[in-house]
């Protein structure tokens, strides 16, 4: 078998997953409601730029992640965005544990 084709059918499963199925639900449900996909929209940035920050420079902004935190605790009370939130960090473990897979498939050759 052909690891292109692998790859494809790994895609496919990927697609037809459960928690695959479940966040892009939970996604098309918050772009239905512009008023949480703006506020989804900036708790992702404020969180991706504290993470940034925070490995480049080593050290966590206690009022950039205070401000994160009051975002989230806002965003998790409305019920489609605490849907979307479980069925990401679903997904999110899901494609991790896939990427786990494949890499210790190759560390060998890329040590």
């Amino acid at each position: 078998m052909n690891v292109y084709d692998t790859a494809n059918r790994l895609a496919q499963e990927i697609k037809a997953s459960e928690e695959y199925v479940n966040f892009k639900t939970a996604k098309d449900a918050i772009k239905l409601n512009s008023e949480l996909d703006s506020k989804i929209k900036e708790f992702d940035v404020a969180r991706y730029t504290s993470q940034l920050e925070s490995m480049q420079t080593g050290k966590t902004d206690e009022e950039k992640m205070k401000k994160v935190q009051e975002l989230y605790t806002e965003l998790i009370e409305e019920p489609d965005a605490k849907r979307y939130f479980e069925a990401e960090t679903k997904f999110n473990i899901l494609v991790a544990d896939v990427n786990k897979i494949i890499g210790e498939a190759i560390r060998e050759v890329m040590e």
